[in-house]
């Protein structure tokens, strides 16, 4: 065993016999650490989620969204709802 994993192994035992609260904060404090770090770290920079999405093209419009919405219950049965 290396000592990186024993290293790992002896924090987690540590940590398993604190208080639960403890461990949740010890978990974010990890994450939010973690996460800088990987933010820190990528090559290309954060996109948001509309520039995510630009290659999916345009939106429906309402219109269009309506007549999708007037075509689907439209089969739905009157007397079941």
């Amino acid at each position: 065993m290396d000592t990186v994993s024993s290293n790992v192994d002896a924090a987690v035992a540590l940590a398993m016999r604190s208080p639960a609260a403890d461990r949740v904060r010890l978990i974010e404090r990890l994450a939010g650490s973690l996460f800088s770090e990987w933010v820190a770290r990528r090559d290309e920079p954060a996109r948001s989620l509309l520039g995510m999405c630009a290659d999916l093209g345009p939106a429906p419009s309402a219109g269009e969204i309506d007549s999708a919405r007037q075509e689907m219950w439209g089969v739905v049965p009157r007397g079941d709802l």
